[in-house]
């Protein structure tokens, strides 16, 4: 199928989703369930990324402010809003299309092609929506909280890093308090949330409609972590442009 094909079945996949959804009861423990496999068994592999990733930040431009004017305290501004706008939910938005997205559409694939969907079809469930939505709404539910956790490690992360190159801690404290933007918060939970949709979007969808044998799994996986990967990109531009 052509890409706008794929849309059209992705789109009507969602519709499936929210149509006709089960009892409340089914999707209880699902969801705890997903939550867990989601939130905290990525927590750690995100919380070390997001550290590195402000210390690096933090590191490169302290050097880049040697032998200049700009004052030492700006490296915590920079690391602080660097981190919470983008660093944060497009970093963690990133590592879970390569946890969270294959893991889920090898889940998926595996049950569509030992015929465990159209089992669950034939007793009457709808399936998008048993299999799908639970693991949506544990995204959008346990992923900004993972956000929040990468921001806050990422600037302390910034934080050890300036005390390691010489910088007392003060400064850098300073600067995280210089001209704080309270939205910046706000646009990173609504990144963090539109990317958990996409990613778990997407992953359902090549899982949920993966064919054949093992190899087939795999392409699929490895194609949700493609799309979901292009797509968290093009979106985080998207939202920059609507709301910045």
């Amino acid at each position: 199928m052509n890409p706008i094909e794929h849309f059209g079945k992705y789109l009507m996949l969602l519709g499936r989703t929210i149509s006709r959804p089960e009892k409340f009861s089914m999707y209880w423990k699902e969801c705890f369930r997903q939550m867990n496999e989601i939130g905290l068994g990525s927590l750690v592999l995100i919380s070390v990324i997001a550290m590195f990733i402000g210390a690096v930040t933090a590191v490169q431009f302290a050097y880049q402010l040697q032998d200049s004017f700009i004052p030492q305290y700006y490296i915590g501004f920079i690391v602080r809003d660097t981190v919470i706008i983008e660093m944060a939910p497009t970093l963690s938005g990133l590592v879970l299309c390569g946890k969270v997205g294959s893991s889920i559409a090898t889940e998926l694939g595996t049950m569509r092609i030992s015929e465990q969907i159209d089992a669950l079809e034939i007793m009457g469930v709808n399936t998008a929506s048993y299999l799908v939505l639970p693991k949506i709404i544990a995204a959008i539910f346990i992923v900004p909280f993972l956000t929040i956790i990468a921001a806050a490690l990422g600037i302390g992360g910034g934080m050890l890093a300036t005390i390691a190159t010489g910088i007392a801690p003060d400064t850098y404290i300073r600067g995280l308090h210089s001209w704080f933007v309270p939205f910046n918060v706000t646009l990173m939970l609504v990144k963090s949330v539109v990317f958990a949709f996409i990613i778990t979007s997407i992953a359902c969808y090549k899982g949920y409609y993966a064919s054949g044998g093992a190899l087939e799994i795999g392409k699929a996986s490895t194609s949700a972590v493609v799309v979901a990967s292009i797509a968290v990109i093009a979106s985080d531009y998207f939202i920059a442009e609507l709301l910045l």
